[in-house]
């Protein structure tokens, strides 16, 4: 009784308690910082930006005018440098860092600070460099991933992937211990709703889309991963395309003329560059489709697919990597290898919209960024009282 009124006593006046085990204060909140420099990139960005917001960082990295909107952070190391390569590691503030005092670092991605001493938790969101090696423009490229991803799994105190298909490539790539790798699913923004057909109509005239046509939506890039060219294939051979508008949407497409293969396959009629898009361009476009696609060879999660369904827009998609994660019973799959079985696929879901709503509602209810970030804290407090 005399010994627990000591340590009350102890508390109350502020003194540092350590329990007989040696464990820290529970009382002190840990200060966590994170690299923050891709806020304004598109994918890991877009998980950047809801993180900023609900983890509850204390310490961000990154240039001070993309960071300044995050007021609820309260310190902003300045850390202005490329992504990737040996200049980020020179470059990196270690001891503005260090005068910090960070109890946990946060990188949200593969390219971890070498030299960084401190506990570390970082994100795996994909290891496209390795499972398609043959994609890289130079070898050197590949053995730098290789290199990266290997001193993560031996560096990292904890290790996030936001897929169990991530997971598993990084297991199969490198031995580690399972046990510090917990997969968290992304979460899809509460932009994405559905729209009535007010809201949507000025796509038509804005994008030059004719409005008696059926809407297949792709949103992406030209990477080679990304399969375009075999959706592009595989939409010439649906039997009636010629009912039917394939735009494309991102940046690639901005200003494009129309690819050698659309000429070739006899579908440059039947395909709209968009190009780059605002954020609300994009969400009532998934309104405005009567059908998602996304045919890529890999994905380490697949945003846009939650994002579709989320505006009540079928999703057809590759049965490869994560997709099935992530679009579940309510999405269908092909063969992205396959241009027939595209075809197929596209044509068996064209007329799908307004169909199995309810499920599609349940589903993508289990992705939210808040329970992705109540996750990431949990792992955050975890890894402090180790």
């Amino acid at each position: 009784m005399y010994f627990d009124t000591i340590q009350i006593i102890c508390i109350m006046k502020g003194f540092k308690k350590m329990n007989n085990t040696g464990k820290k204060d529970l009382e002190k909140a840990p200060r966590i910082a994170i690299d923050a420099r891709m806020v304004n990139k598109s994918g890991i960005g877009t998980c950047i930006q809801h993180w900023l917001k609900d983890v509850g960082y204390t310490i961000a990295l990154g240039d001070p005018k993309e960071l300044n909107s995050y007021n609820n952070i309260p310190k902003h190391i300045p850390f202005i440098s490329s992504i990737y390569g040996y200049k980020e590691q020179f470059k990196f503030p270690y001891r503005a860092l260090y005068r910090e005092k960070p109890d946990i670092l946060h990188v949200p991605h593969c390219n971890v600070p070498l030299f960084y001493r401190g506990k570390m938790l970082v994100t795996i969101h994909d290891l496209t460099h390795l499972v398609y090696p043959e994609f890289l423009p130079f070898k050197l490229v590949h053995y730098y991933f290789k290199f990266i991803f290997w001193f993560v799994s031996k560096r990292a105190d904890k290790i996030i992937t936001v897929s169990e298909s991530t997971k598993r490539d990084l297991l199969r790539f490198y031995k580690m211990d399972e046990s510090k790798i917990t997969v968290i699913p992304l979460g899809v923004g509460k932009e994405f709703v559905k729209k009535s057909p007010i809201e949507i109509d000025y796509l038509y005239d804005k994008f030059n889309i004719p409005r008696n046509k059926k809407i297949l939506l792709y949103v992406g890039n030209l990477l080679p991963h990304k399969n375009l060219n075999k959706l592009l294939e595989g939409f010439s051979q649906m039997h009636g395309r010629e009912n039917c508008r394939l735009v494309l949407v991102g940046k690639a497409f901005d200003g494009r003329s129309k690819a050698t293969c659309e000429k070739e396959l006899g579908i440059e009629e039947f395909t709209i560059h968009a190009g780059m898009v605002s954020q609300e361009d994009l969400v009532n476009f998934y309104n405005l489709a009567d059908l998602f696609v996304l045919p890529s060879l890999y994905e380490g999660f697949g945003l846009p697919v939650l994002e579709s369904l989320a505006c009540g827009t079928p999703v057809v998609c590759s049965n490869t990597s994560s997709l099935p994660e992530v679009g579940g019973k309510v999405a269908k799959y092909f063969d992205p290898e396959d241009a027939s079985s595209i075809a197929c696929a596209l044509e068996n879901s064209i007329d799908d919209k307004g169909k199995h709503n309810d499920e599609i509602v349940e589903w993508v209810s289990h992705f939210t960024w808040e329970a992705c970030a109540q996750k990431i804290k949990a792992q955050l407090c975890a890894l402090y009282k180790e």
